[in-house]
């Protein structure tokens, strides 16, 4: 049988062994392959009183002597008749026990896969169990003493944690955090710090709901393993197996790319989150589909790049083979066996619950910490829209380190479930992409990789495996040391704040005996220069404007829709003189965040600071003029790891229309001679030269267009003067050897 009771940093997590052994000073083996056997002797207690009965249950940790030395050993019992042992020296690592009998203080049990048959000897005595061990004939003296159970040893560590917690809130202008750790199975630490509510002075509880961002990531790779467990997906087979329409812009990589590589950031794909950030009007299937149009910046595998759309994906791949939704199936899967009955996947069903957070920021200028409008990212759900609270994900917490079983003594709902197989489990913790990096401002973290939703790295030694969240208003951080039997989760309702990462730290060093550091007042300094340099940095930003300049045309000239395939449609407005200017001035629109606009230089804006939303404060596009001077384009830096994206102008919306474009049908003759045709298929038209290839027309305004590829070729057509409802009675074809006009004719 496995637990999740106790674990020390030394010992190791095994599965099977093949083979055990201790060499002792040239006696030969101690332990092989088999079953080793504890049992007490008759004779060893033959004079010893008949003892109440004490129970087992709880860690046991001592050694057995042997010559020269002493081999130690931890017991963890889960019940009287159920435990692991474990033997550090050998790399063994919860081995279960079996034929575990008592009899008053007298107790009977063995392990199974070591040989020889080993017996210990011995009786339980308030919190010491001693005798004799035998195998082989040879018998050696052992002795172990119960150790604090986790919630004692857990409560010594934690002793005026709270205040350390409320002090760092304060230092950081957190309004709010909740804090939950778990420790061998148990919960041990459960409390909500500061306000919720800043503006109705409502406190945090560890039953508050908050966004937990990114850490959602998790939710999504342990519904996909699921799915692996039943025999339903092969992690490394091509997605386009269970998504035959799945593309990416690449050929090669679309062909190759496995279940694995979305939740592993090694599809090749950049962020490019600004096809999703806010998006209005699409579904989770349309914006998987946008994927085939944007720019891949690394091959399959060859670097790690952090990515949502992919996430996204597992999500939809998960919903297509279920027929359920990516809700019902962490729902179905996770929420319901583990009872977290009050965790949910939108802003608005968190609103309908009596205890969830608001969210703040703090000023990027002033750094007074203000209200941050919640923002619905449903649509990107499997990436990150989930929120809980610490009560609910301490359970899910204990799942992981249970291996996909929760603890039986844990006292949750759903204890002594096994969701996920372990192998699968342990997956899903072992680094999957190396990721480099490391930080000279913490020297104690030696990254290693990322796994499958989550990260892992090694802490002062100990191996974490951890994944955080910010999204708008709020930060989340999910950390587990595997090793050592311990989870901390922690919740706070300021954006990107570094308080969950500290807390963390600091948990961590005083449950496991480590030397404290004020990880508080470094992280303290470092983010004073980083103020600094930031201040810096948006002061030189001035110094690459070209003074003097003026745009190439009237900023009306600006104005229309633009649009690209992955990134959808961008929209310039001109705004008009207002009370702090005399002047007309613009502003774009894209995924229902408008933004003012300064003239920059040349034909090239900035956004300007938004009170609303302030996502693309400061983000410069640039406008594209045809060799007409007709503005065609509009281009951005929508994800700095590609070349900047082009947003082709669409045109007017009047020439989008079919009714609009039946006035434009028919035929003309050009210069007396050539007949031209022009046609119409939905919403675009088509004109037809004889002898050449049908040229798609390309509205742009005034009732223009330009052909599909040719640059410098319009069409202009003219409409009977008093009749602008009538058909046209002229066309233009406006090209770089000269303008050639003709009338409709019948």
């Amino acid at each position: 049988m496995k637990t999740t009771s106790g674990r020390s940093g030394a010992g190791l997590r095994l599965t099977s062994v093949v083979g055990l052994s201790v060499v002792m000073s040239g006696a030969g083996t101690f332990l092989g392959a088999g079953v080793l056997s504890l049992h007490i002797t008759q004779d060893a207690l033959a004079d010893a009183p008949a003892p109440e009965a004490v129970s087992l249950t709880g860690r046991w940790e001592g050694s057995i002597s042997l010559p020269g030395t002493k081999l130690a050993v931890q017991l963890d019992f889960s019940a009287d008749d159920a435990g692991v042992i474990s033997i550090p020296a050998q790399g063994a690592k919860d081995l279960p026990l079996e034929k575990i009998t008592r009899d008053g203080a007298k107790a009977t049990f063995s392990i199974r896969g070591v040989p020889g048959s080993p017996t210990f000897s011995g009786t339980i005595d308030g919190t010491t169990l001693k005798g004799d061990f035998k195998q082989g004939g040879a018998t050696f003296p052992f002795e172990l003493t119960r150790a604090p159970g986790a919630a004692e040893a857990s409560a010594d560590a934690l002793a005026g944690f709270g205040e350390w917690v409320e002090e760092a809130r304060a230092a950081w202008d957190v309004p709010g955090v909740a804090v939950a750790i778990v420790r061998d199975g148990k919960t041990v630490f459960s409390r909500g710090f500061g306000l919720r509510d800043v503006e109705g002075k409502k406190p945090v509880t560890e039953d508050t709901l908050f966004p937990i961002g990114s850490a959602t990531k998790a939710f999504t790779s342990f519904v996909l393993a699921t799915l692996v467990d039943q025999g339903r997906l092969e992690w490394d087979a091509p997605v386009t197996r269970f998504m035959p329409e799945f593309r990416t812009a690449d050929a090669a990589i679309t062909s190759r790319i496995s279940a694995r590589d979305l939740v592993t950031h090694r599809s090749g794909l950049p962020r490019h989150d600004l096809t999703w950030y806010n998006a209005q009007g699409v579904t989770r299937q349309q914006l998987v589909e946008r994927i085939a149009h944007l720019k891949l910046s690394k091959d399959l595998r060859e670097a790690w790049q952090y990515n949502n759309l992919m996430y996204l994906t597992a999500g939809v791949l998960g919903e297509r083979l279920t027929g359920k939704t990516w809700e019902e199936n962490v729902r179905e899967r996770i929420f319901t066996p583990l009872g977290m009955k009050r965790s949910v996947f939108t802003i608005a069903d968190m609103e309908k619950d009596a205890d969830f957070s608001r969210g703040y920021r703090e000023d990027d200028e002033s750094f007074v910490v203000e209200p941050m409008a919640f923002r619905d990212i449903s649509i990107m759900g499997p990436a990150g829209s989930i929120a809980s609270s610490v009560r609910e994900m301490a359970a899910w917490a204990m799942l992981n380190l249970g291996d996909g079983e929760l603890a039986r003594g844990s006292g949750l709902p759903g204890a002594g479930t096994r969701l996920l197989g372990a192998e699968l489990m342990r997956d899903m913790h072992t680094p999957q992409m190396a990721m480099g990096g490391g930080s000279p401002e913490s020297p104690e973290i030696v990254p290693v990789g990322y796994a499958m939703g989550w990260f892992v790295d090694v802490y002062r030694g100990h191996r974490r495996v951890h994944h955080g969240g910010n999204i708008d208003g709020f930060s989340a951080l999910v950390t587990l040391l595997p090793s050592d039997g311990v989870g901390i989760v922690v919740l706070a309702n300021k954006n990107g704040t570094a308080l969950p990462g500290l807390i963390v730290r600091h948990a961590t060093d005083r449950l496991l005996g480590l030397e404290q550091q004020d990880w508080s007042a470094r992280a303290l300094e470092t983010r004073a220069v980083a103020r600094s340099q930031g201040k810096q940095a948006k002061d030189k930003l001035g110094e690459t404007r070209r003074e003097g300049t003026r745009p190439s045309v009237p900023l009306a000239e600006f104005v229309g829709e633009y649009e690209h395939p992955g990134y959808g449609v961008l929209r310039v407005n001109l705004l008009p003189p207002s009370g702090t200017t005399q002047a007309e001035a613009l502003s774009f629109t894209y995924n229902a965040i408008t933004t003012p606009l300064e003239h920059w230089h040349f034909d090239v804006f900035k956004g300007t600071k938004n009170a609303a939303d302030r996502t693309f404060d400061s983000f410069r596009v640039q406008f594209l003029l045809s060799p007409d001077g007709d503005v065609e384009s509009v281009r951005a830096t929508m994800d700095p790891s590609v070349e900047m994206i082009t947003f082709r102008r669409l045109g007017d919306r009047s020439l989008r229309d079919p009714a609009v474009l039946e006035r434009f049908v028919g035929d003309y003759l050009l210069m007396g001679t050539q007949r031209v045709s022009i046609a119409r298929t939905d919403s675009t038209l088509t004109a037809i030269v004889p002898g050449q290839p049908a040229y798609e027309l390309i509205p742009t305004r005034d009732n223009t267009f330009r052909l599909k590829g040719l640059d410098g070729f319009r069409v202009r057509f003219k409409m009977p003067e008093g009749a602008q409802d009538a058909k046209a009675a002229e066309v233009e074809f406006l090209q770089p050897n000269g303008v050639f006009s003709g009338k409709r004719v019948e």
